[in-house]
C-alpha cells in the first residue's frame, strides 16, 4: 500500500478474487420472513440540534458498541455539518431487518437512510431506491468497479453506495515473537506454525496460554470460522460445512483452543486483554484491535491470518448506504450519502473507527500509528499467495443470527464440551442445511457458484 493514498485496498482484493459477473450470482437474495415491530431508536445524534421534523432517521447495523457509536457520531456530525439533521440509530441485525420490513409492508417508511453490511442489504434489494444517478455523480471519487457491481445486489441497478470496508488480522505483542517456531515468518504463517507458536508460548509462560480469540457473548469468533478457518481448510464456508476437510479444520481448532487463554470466552473485544497483557497474540476485527495498538504502537506488530491447506482464507467486510423506497427523506438522505462519501469523511472514519475508505483518499502524513500498522497487515493479507476472499453470509435476513449461532455451536460443543467433531458437524450441518434449503439463496464467496446454496 502506498503511504499517501488508500485506493480502496480491500476493494482491489475484491477485484482480483470475485471474478467475472457470473460469479456474482450469489448477490441475489430473498426476503426472509420476519415479525413486524415498530421503529426503534437505540440512540440518536442530531447535527442541527433538533430531533423531530426534518431530521433524517439513519438506521444502521454498524458501530453499535457505545464507544464505536460515539466515535462515528462525531464523524457524522463533522461530515454533514449543521444544516442537516441526522438521527443515528445503530441496532442489531434482527431489529434492523424487522424494522425495515414492517415499515415497507405498512407503506409508512419512517427510516430515511439505512447503512449495513452487504449481506444486511441483500434481502431488501428490490425495495431500495435506484441509485443510478447518485452513483454516476459520485463515480469520480474512485470506487472500485467490483464494489459498484456488488452494490447492485444482484439487480441491474445500483441499490447502495459503498460506505465502509474492513477485515480481521492478528495483533502480536512483540514479546511473543521470541517463541515463534524456527523458520517461521510472522507475516506468512501456516496454521501448523500458529499452533506450534501457541504451544511454545504457553509452555514458556508456565502453562498459561497467552493466545486469544473474541469468544465472549458479543465477540466475533464466528467470523473466524466462517471467513478464515473453514475457507483455509476447505475452500468454502457453507457447502463444505461438514465434509472431511471441515472435520480436519475443527479437529485443529480443538487443539488450538487447548492452547488458547480460556478467559477468551469472556472477551468481546481483543484490544482489552491485549492492552492489559492477559493476551499477547490475538485475532479480531481491525476496529476491535485498534485501541491497544494505538495506545502502544511500539509494542505490537499486526500481521495476516495464517494459511491452511487450501490457502489464506480472509473475510472482506463491505458496508453500504441505501434509501428504502417510499422514504419521505429521499433527497436529504442523498445529501447525507454524498457527505459520507467525501474523501475527508472516509479518512475520518478510518481514523476514528478503523474502517478503510471505499474511495481514493489522500491521507497525508497524520495517519495514527495504529491505523498504519493495520494498513500494512491488511495489504499483506490480501496480497498473500493463494488468498481466498470470503464474504459474511449473504441474503439470510432474520436467519443470519441463527446461521452464525450454528458456527458458535460447533465451537461450544467441540472446543468447550469435548464433543466428537464429526457427529457435531453432522448435527449442526443438518440444521444449517435446513435453513439454507428453506431460504433458497445463491452461494457467496468462497463457495462455488450455485443458484441455491446447500450443505453438501
Amino acid at each position: 500500500m502506498r503511504h499517501n493514498q488508500l485506493a480502496s485496498p480491500l476493494a482491489e482484493a475484491a477485484a482480483q478474487r470475485l471474478g467475472t459477473p457470473d460469479r456474482r450470482t450469489f448477490l441475489r437474495g430473498t426476503l426472509a420472513a420476519a415479525v413486524a415491530i415498530p421503529f426503534l431508536s437505540a440512540c440518536s445524534v442530531n447535527t442541527s440540534g433538533g430531533g423531530g421534523e426534518g431530521t433524517v432517521n439513519f438506521l444502521s447495523t454498524q458501530f453499535t458498541p457505545v464507544e464505536e457509536r460515539q466515535k462515528y457520531e462525531a464523524t457524522l456530525k463533522k461530515a454533514v455539518g449543521e444544516d442537516l439533521g441526522v438521527a443515528y440509530n445503530p441496532v442489531d441485525t434482527g431489529v434492523f431487518n424487522t424494522t425495515i420490513k414492517s415499515q415497507l409492508s405498512a407503506g409508512k417508511v419512517e427510516v430515511g437512510l439505512i447503512g449495513g453490511l452487504h449481506g444486511d442489504l441483500v434481502p431488501f434489494a428490490d425495495q431500495l431506491e435506484d441509485l443510478s444517478s447518485l452513483t454516476e455523480e459520485l463515480r469520480s471519487r474512485g470506487y472500485s468497479e467490483d464494489l459498484l457491481e456488488l452494490a447492485k445486489l444482484g439487480t441491474d441497478k445500483p441499490r447502495y453506495i459503498p460506505w465502509i470496508q474492513a477485515t480481521y488480522v492478528l495483533a502480536v505483542n512483540k514479546k511473543a515473537l521470541e517463541w515463534l517456531p524456527s523458520g517461521a515468518d510472522v507475516n506468512a504463517l501456516t496454521y501448523e506454525q500458529y499452533l506450534a507458536w501457541a504451544k511454545a508460548a504457553k509452555a514458556a509462560n508456565g502453562g498459561k496460554a497467552v493466545f486469544g480469540i473474541p469468544a465472549g457473548p458479543k465477540g466475533l469468533h464466528h467470523r473466524f470460522y466462517q471467513g478464515f478457518l473453514l475457507p483455509s481448510f476447505t475452500g468454502g464456508q457453507i457447502t463444505t460445512f461438514r465434509n472431511e476437510d471441515a472435520v480436519a479444520a475443527w479437529t485443529y481448532m480443538k487443539e488450538l483452543w487447548a492452547n488458547t487463554n480460556p478467559a477468551s470466552t469472556n472477551y468481546d473485544f481483543m484490544q482489552e486483554p491485549l492492552a492489559n497483557g492477559e493476551v499477547l497474540v490475538a485475532w479480531d476485527h481491525v476496529a476491535r484491535l485498534i485501541n491497544a495498538v494505538t495506545a502502544k504502537p511500539d509494542d505490537f506488530v499486526l500481521v495476516p491470518a495464517p494459511s491452511g491447506p487450501k490457502g489464506l482464507g480472509y473475510l472482506l467486510v463491505v458496508g453500504g448506504l441505501a434509501v428504502p423506497q417510499g422514504s419521505k427523506d429521499k433527497d436529504k438522505a442523498f445529501e447525507v450519502i454524498k457527505a459520507l462519501s467525501a474523501p475527508e469523511a472516509q479518512i475520518e472514519t478510518l481514523k476514528s473507527n478503523a474502517f478503510f475508505p471505499v474511495v481514493k483518499a489522500e491521507i497525508g502524513s497524520d495517519l495514527p500509528a495504529g491505523i498504519a500498522l493495520e494498513a500494512k497487515a491488511v495489504t499483506a493479507q490480501q496480497e498473500a499467495p493463494k488468498a481466498i476472499l470470503a464474504l459474511p453470509p449473504v441474503g439470510l435476513g432474520d436467519k443470519d443470527p441463527q446461521v452464525s449461532q450454528l458456527f458458535k455451536n460447533c465451537f461450544q460443543e467441540i472446543c468447550l464440551n469435548g464433543a466428537d467433531v464429526k457427529s457435531t458437524l453432522a448435527k449442526q450441518g443438518a440444521a444449517l442445511d435446513q435453513i439454507m434449503s428453506s431460504l433458497k439463496v445463491p452461494c457467496w464467496a468462497p463457495d462455488p457458484e450455485a443458484d441455491v446454496c446447500t450443505v453438501a
